[in-house]
C-alpha cells in the first residue's frame, strides 16, 4: 500500500516539529556557550561591551545552525519516530501495508530541502553576517595581521607590529606568497601618520623578516636611498599569509568559484576553498543520510526494549561521522587525497551506511 498524501503531510509535519525542537534546544545551549567565552574572552579587552559581544554571538548564530543542522536532522528524527513508535502509530501504519521506505520518504524529502534552501538562501546570509563577526572580533580580540585584498593581479597585506602598520602591496606571489613581485612598503606608526616607503623589485619571505631586492627608501623630507639587497623586520609568517585571506565561511555559496579562480591566477592555492564549495554541495545529501540513520536507531525501540542503548548509538554515530569527516577533510586539504573525493566520501558513505542499515533491519 502506497502513504496517501495526508498520511505524507501528517508525517512531514511531525518531523518538522521535531526537528524545530531539538533546533530551538541545540542553538540555545550553543548561543550560552558561545556568549560566556566571548564574555571571558573580552573582560580585559577595551571596547569589549556585553553588547558588543551580545552582537558578535547573534552574528555567529547562522553558520552554527549550518554547522549542526545534520546533527539536529539525525536528533530530530530520532525523536520523530520515538514518538510515533511509543504512541503505536507506526505500527498502525506498516499493519497498514505501508513500507518504511514510504513512510520515511516525507522526512527524507523535507530534510533533503531544507538542505537546498541552507546552501542556496541561508549560506548568502550566514558568510555576510560571519564576515561582519571576524572583523569585530579582528578588532576587539586580536589586531592580527590580515590580508586586505587579493585579485589576479593585485595583492595587498597589512602587517601590524609593536612599532605601527605597514601595508604591502605586490603585483604578482609565487610559491604561496613567499615570494612577492613589484613590491611596494608603506610604513605608518602607532598614530597612523605615514614614516615612510620601500620599493622593491622583489620579496622573499624569511622566518621574521623580508629579503628585498633593488630596493628603493624613500620617506617624508629625506632623499632616496638605493638598496640592492635590503632585509625588512616582518611579524608576517607564511601560514598567516595562507590563512588571512577571506574565509572560506565568510564566502557565500555562490561567490566561492569566482574567489576561488582569482585566488589561483594570483599564485595561491584554493583547495580550501574548493573543499567548502564542494561540501556545501553535499550538505542536502547528508541531511537525507541523516534522517536514514535516525530511523536505523529508533524504528524499532519501542519493541526491542533497548530505548537508551539506541540513543546512545544514535548519538555516538553523530560522533563518529564528525570525527570521520575531519580527517577526511584534512587529508584534502594536505593533498593526500582530492579535494572532490574529501568532500563527497562522508555524504556518501553516511548515506550508504543508513541504506545498510535499514536494507538489513527492515523487509520493505
Amino acid at each position: 500500500m502506497r502513504a496517501t498524501g495526508s498520511l505524507s503531510l501528517y508525517l512531514g509535519k511531525q518531523f518538522l516539529i521535531n526537528v524545530g525542537i531539538i533546533f530551538g534546544i541545540v542553538m540555545t545551549i550553543i548561543f550560552l556557550i558561545d556568549f560566556i567565552e566571548l564574555l571571558r574572552r573580552g573582560s580585559d579587552k577595551d571596547g569589549a561591551s556585553v553588547l558588543i559581544i551580545l552582537q558578535m554571538v547573534l552574528l555567529r548564530i547562522p553558520y552554527l545552525a549550518e554547522k549542526l543542522l545534520p546533527f539536529v536532522a539525525l536528533f530530530g528524527g530520532m525523536l520523530t519516530f520515538f514518538r510515533l513508535s511509543k504512541s503505536s502509530e507506526l505500527t498502525v501504519i506498516r499493519a497498514a501495508g505501508v513500507s518504511v521506505w514510504q513512510f520515511l520518504m516525507p522526512s527524507m524529502a523535507i530534510a533533503f530541502f531544507i538542505g537546498l534552501v541552507i546552501v542556496t538562501v541561508v549560506n548568502p546570509i550566514s558568510a555576510a553576517m560571519q564576515a561582519q563577526q571576524d572583523l569585530m572580533e579582528a578588532k576587539y580580540f586580536d589586531k592580527r595581521s590580515s590580508l586586505l585584498k587579493v585579485s589576479p593581479s593585485d595583492l595587498w597585506l597589512r602587517q601590524v607590529d609593536d612599532d605601527g602598520l605597514a601595508v604591502i602591496h605586490a603585483r604578482g606571489a609565487l610559491n604561496q606568497g613567499i615570494d612577492l613581485t613589484d613590491v611596494i612598503i608603506l610604513e605608518f606608526n602607532n598614530n597612523d601618520v605615514f614614516t615612510g616607503r620601500i620599493d622593491a623589485s622583489r620579496a622573499i619571505l624569511h622566518p621574521g623578516y623580508w629579503e628585498l631586492e633593488n630596493v628603493v627608501v624613500t620617506g617624508p623630507d629625506k632623499p632616496a636611498v638605493l638598496h640592492s639587497k635590503l632585509d625588512v623586520e616582518t611579524s608576517l609568517t607564511v601560514h598567516q599569509i595562507q590563512e588571512s585571506f577571506a574565509s572560506p565561511k565568510t564566502l557565500s555559496f555562490w561567490d566561492l568559484p569566482d574567489f576561488i579562480e582569482t585566488l589561483e591566477l594570483a599564485g595561491f592555492s584554493g583547495d580550501r576553498h574548493r573543499l567548502h564549495w564542494y561540501t556545501l554541495m553535499a550538505s542536502p545529501i547528508i541531511m537525507l543520510a541523516m534522517v536514514l540513520v535516525a530511523a536505523t536507531f529508533s524504528l524499532r525501540s519501542m519493541r526491542q526494549g533497548r530505548v537508551a542503548l539506541l540513543v546512545f548509538g544514535g548519538i555516538l554515530t553523530g560522533f563518529i561521522f564528525y570525527f570521520l569527516t575531519d580527517i577526511i577533510y584534512a587529508l584534502g586539504l594536505s593533498g593526500n587525497l582530492p579535494v572532490l573525493m574529501a568532500a563527497w566520501i562522508p555524504a556518501l558513505a553516511i548515506t550508504l551506511f543508513g541504506l545498510a542499515m535499514m536494507f538489513h533491519l527492515e523487509d520493505g
